[in-house]
């Protein structure tokens, strides 16, 4: 006996047709999602004096924090560098703002952004946004047409060659996540990443970034980021919190950029002042003249021989109050005359009175 179900065949032929239209759209989100990748091959970009810049800007220039920058800090046609210091610039490396060198820059980078649009697309993307975080890249130019993104670690495969260059060509902005890493591995080598923004870029905090970055408007590296390259901005500002920008060598380079030291972390050196004692000169220690006090003995009596506060003539002998002629003799109170005679009392015959005679 045989069941005939009205309807059977057909309930049958509109599920397979509803499964094969499943697969294709499957099939071509899986193609949407997937890039498309050319032959062509990537040329490296004529900085011109731009390459001179670690940080160049269109408006402004503004750091907050003790970010280092290797080689010159420049705006044109704007005039501001705001936070230098606490900012510092390696040297050689110097500020110029507003002059003919970073004029000079600005044209140039002009030059090098349209160059590096105007590469053909090895790999184009689709959707948006793009996310390069998780993906190993070998040597190309890879499109996205309108916002990128890199969340955890971008790697760049050099597969041995040094010379061998990325290009990334991005419609809108670039952003990258807190903590990200753009890694290189097989000798790339971060002189020969190109990052034509056709916005702005804001790298996260933390964030370790390898490249050259020209965009057309603004940068922003927020707080702790580490960029092994150029931030080169041609009409608006670049914005700075405590990050190291460098460039290293042009040659091999490690996969982890180098330990760098903070600026004004290292105390100057320190020549301790001279310690040698000033000469000193003691005093004059020459004792002052001393003048022995008069030492001349008092008058001494021979013992035995008293006078009694009796006057001593010329022969030690005494004359109790008398007084002594030029021969010793006293005269008792008497005159003497020319003849050395005394008169006791006697006048002359030659005065008036009576005169005496001997």
């Amino acid at each position: 006996m045989t069941l005939n179900i009205l309807g059977a065949p057909r309930r049958r032929t509109m599920s397979l047709w509803i499964a094969a239209v499943v697969t294709a759209v499957i099939a071509a989100a899986a193609i949407a999602m997937s890039p498309t990748r050319a032959e062509a091959v990537a040329t490296p970009v004529n900085l011109g004096t731009a390459a001179d810049f670690g940080v160049l800007a269109g408006s402004t220039v503004t750091n907050t924090g003790p970010t280092t920058v290797e080689r010159n800090v420049g705006v044109s046609p704007g005039t501001a560098v705001v936070g230098f210091p606490p900012g510092a610039v390696q040297p050689p490396g110097a500020i110029h703002a507003a002059d003919a060198v970073a004029l000079q820059a600005q044209n140039d980078l002009t030059t090098a952004y349209n160059q590096a649009a105007g590469e053909a697309a090895d790999v184009t993307y689709t959707g948006d946004p793009v996310e390069l975080g998780g993906q190993t890249l070998s040597p190309g130019v890879y499109k996205v047409p309108v916002r990128a993104q890199i969340t955890g670690t971008l790697t760049l495969n050099g597969q041995g060659n040094s010379s061998a260059v990325w290009v990334f060509q991005v419609g809108s902005s670039l952003t990258t996540a807190s903590a990200s890493r753009v890694l290189f591995t097989n000798g790339a080598n971060p002189c020969n990443v190109y990052w034509q923004i056709g916005s702005s870029a804001t790298l996260g905090t933390n964030s370790t970034f390898v490249g050259n970055v020209l965009a057309l408007t603004s940068i922003t590296a927020t707080t702790g980021t580490t960029v092994n390259g150029r931030l080169l901005a041609r009409n608006g500002a670049v914005t700075l919190d405590s990050n190291t920008i460098f460039q290293g060598e042009c040659s091999a380079v490690p996969t982890t950029p180098p330990a760098t030291t903070p600026p004004a972390t290292t105390p100057p050196a320190t020549t301790p002042p001279a310690t040698t004692p000033p000469a000193t000169t003691p005093p004059a220690t020459t004792p002052p003249a001393t003048t022995p006090p008069a030492t001349t003995p008092p008058a001494t009596t021979p013992p035995g021989h008293h006078d009694k506060g009796e006057k001593s003539n010329g022969h030690g002998k005494y004359d109790e109050g008398k007084k002594s002629d030029e021969h010793g003799k006293y005269d008792e109170g008497k005159k003497s005359d020319e003849h050395g005679k005394y008169d006791e009392g006697k006048k002359d015959s030659r005065t008036d009175g009576p005169s005496w005679s001997w």
